[in-house]
């Protein structure tokens, strides 16, 4: 699997959660739908913008050290070289921040899905299933925190106060695949929402064997989802 990288400029801090509506990636016709605010104002000025993005990174490190219970909004104050002062003008608790950040790692993960599929010939919906795989792993391997937060981990209605997490992240997913391929997706929704749960506990396991994600589980991961959604979408070449 090629190594891929996340730059910082696929992401616009500014938007995280300031709308209460939408997450913005990279192609405005991609969105993913949630009534989360962590922010408690949005940062106007450049320099307010890279401060809140040095405490969305504090935070990461932090809980990619000690994690998610120890950490602290006084400990990610002191890691951004902020006043804690200045991190509640921003954000009213550690559960905020936290939030912030899962939804930019939803960003990040819908942003990368868009442009792999853009720039990528996907000819059939399960090779995009693979992408959408391998685009997870490779973050669980690289983005700071994210092993441990996902999109929201530590609550599932972190993404939104009305939806279980994976049930925002199948809408997202839903609305790339119907794009792409043209897909029927009458009563898709439920179909996705147990595929991405099955995928979950799938990789939680190669992960548990393998730090780096044990590759003949992650390979049984995709031919589970696959099979299973090819009731709803088709066959899966064989």
């Amino acid at each position: 699997m090629v190594t891929e990288d996340f730059p910082e400029d696929r992401m616009q801090v500014r938007d995280v959660g300031t709308t209460g509506s939408s997450i913005e990636t990279r192609s405005a016709s991609m969105v993913a739908t949630t009534d989360v605010i962590p922010l408690r104002r949005k940062p106007v000025q450049q320099r307010s913008a890279q401060r809140v993005e040095r405490m969305l990174e504090a935070c990461a490190s932090l809980i990619e050290e000690v994690g998610y219970d120890r950490v602290t909004t006084t400990l990610i104050a002191d890691r951004a070289g902020v006043a804690v002062g200045s991190l509640y003008q921003f954000f009213p608790d550690k559960r905020a921040v936290v939030q912030a950040l899962s939804l930019r790692n939803l960003e990040r993960f819908i942003a990368t899905l868009v442009e792999r599929f853009e720039s990528a010939e996907l000819e059939h919906w399960w090779d995009a299933v693979d992408s959408m795989f391998d685009v997870y792993v490779e973050m669980h391997r690289t983005v700071p925190a994210f092993s441990q937060l996902h999109f929201g981990d530590v609550d599932v209605r972190l993404l939104s106060a009305k939806k279980d997490n994976n049930a925002v992240i199948a809408e997202s997913l839903t609305a790339i695949m119907t794009k792409r391929f043209g897909l029927n997706t009458d009563n898709l929704q439920l179909p996705v929402v147990v595929a991405l749960e099955a995928a979950e506990g799938v990789l939680e396991f190669a992960f548990r064997r393998d730090n780096h994600g044990d590759q003949e589980v992650i390979a049984e991961a995709k031919a589970l989802v696959k099979g299973y959604l090819s009731t709803w979408l088709g066959d899966v070449a064989r």
